[in-house]
């Protein structure tokens, strides 16, 4: 984790107090959230998850922030806390770390959206290869498969990676969108050959030190395991602070798709960026307009945004949106496997940070399943807690 010298520690000080006055004279209170409190209590007692965290702000404050449970399922083990716990971010590094950096080189002019992706990677070439751009990547239209196994026939990260560049497209690029680790794992390599410098460097130089994420990393140190919630077991014991996202593994613990770690206050101040359209309290990250680029689908694309990925508006009672029933259509966000969600709402001026380790030791069968309609309803409580933004800058009519 990188120690910040003191005077960094000053603004860090500096954005906390920005971050956390509220935007009207009366606060809110702890009971308007207590359908959030419900909804997070309801997947511990359905055995989907030990323990959690829930952050709910704004643009420029923290409405919300809350630990729930233990970190396992022993009573003795600690209580999850939003600035503290450490939790494997899984898919949702696709967009804070992935996502945030190929943001950055947009912004700076070094990566163009529509290059073809196999002119920054020679490899990545061949038939309707050829077709295939970077914006193809990020909404997630390039036509790979959704997952594959690497791990388990490669044994090597260079023998993975030969096997992720000789994979075959399934469809034709650019027709539909079909979610892919692949994608992800590309742009990751993406940009390190355009930078020329390993990830984890690349998107703490670029995301996490400008945005001030000091306790968002890759590959936590040994002496940060007794805060990290544990996402597997291992011949009965707790696994922590090891990514576990398996293609993760063999690539050493950083690739494109998963491998962070971080906070319930960090993901918040990740969100406040996005509503602040790239602002920081210190100074611009991204232009505004290449933000809006990055969440303006393509024709073809569905919800998938580049990177992030929209509420579907009319999902069926069976299978609802975890964005719920009551987010705006300009909504996005992400979730992840391990149990993690982030999505932000600007008409509403609101994020919901929800951070579980459902992957530690899920007690029943069909947990993602079962945890999709706790985000659902645990969405629907947030937007429900927090009253309309009524002023000019935003959409909402009040």
């Amino acid at each position: 984790m990188a120690v910040a010298p003191a005077g960094r520690w000053v603004l860090i000080a500096i954005a906390s107090v920005l971050t956390s006055a509220p935007l009207s004279a009366a606060p809110l209170s702890a009971q308007q959230f207590s359908g959030v409190d419900e909804a997070v209590r309801d997947g511990m007692r359905k055995g989907l998850y030990p323990g959690a965290v829930v952050v709910v702000g704004r643009g420029d404050t923290v409405l919300y922030s809350r630990g729930y449970g233990h970190l396992t399922w022993s009573s003795a083990s600690a209580v999850p806390n939003p600035d503290s716990t450490l939790w494997d971010l899984a898919s949702i590094t696709k967009v804070v770390g992935t996502t945030g950096a190929v943001l950055r080189l947009v912004d700076a002019g070094t990566v163009s959206l529509d290059a073809r992706v196999s002119h920054y990677l020679p490899r990545f070439a061949g038939g309707e290869k050829d077709r295939v751009t970077v914006r193809m990547l990020l909404d997630h239209t390039s036509g790979l498969p959704p997952w594959i196994p690497f791990f388990r026939r490669a044994h090597t990260a260079a023998t993975m990676l030969d096997e992720l560049y000789a994979e075959p497209l399934q469809r034709t690029p650019g027709d539909s969108a079909d979610y892919s680790d692949l994608n992800a794992m590309l742009l990751g390599l993406l940009i390190e050959q355009v930078t020329g410098k390993p990830l984890d460097d690349v998107v703490q130089t670029e995301v996490l030190t400008p945005l001030g994420l000091d306790r968002t990393l890759y590959r936590p140190a040994p002496a940060l395991r007794k805060w990290t919630a544990p996402t597997g077991k291992y011949r009965g014991y707790p696994v922590r602070g090891e990514v576990n996202d398996q293609n993760a593994a063999r690539l050493g613990g950083v690739a494109g798709h998963a491998g962070l770690f971080s906070t319930g206050h960090d993901l918040a101040r990740f969100a406040q960026v996005w509503l602040r359209q790239g602002m920081t309290p210190w100074g611009r990250w991204v232009r505004a307009e290449t933000m809006r680029l990055f969440l303006t689908p393509s024709l073809r694309s569905g919800t998938r945004l580049l990177g992030w990925d929209g509420p579907t508006l009319d999902a069926p009672a069976d299978d609802p949106s975890v964005f719920g029933t009551l987010a705006s259509p300009t909504a996005y966000g992400h979730t992840g496997w391990t149990g993690t969600e982030l999505w932000v709402d600007p008409t509403r001026d609101l994020f919901l940070v929800f951070l579980t380790n459902r992957s530690y030791d899920p007690r029943g069968r069909r947990s993602i399943e079962k945890l999709k309609a706790i985000r659902s309803r645990l969405s629907d409580a947030t937007q429900r807690a927090v009253p309309a933004v009524c002023d000019a800058d935003h959409l909402t009519t009040c």
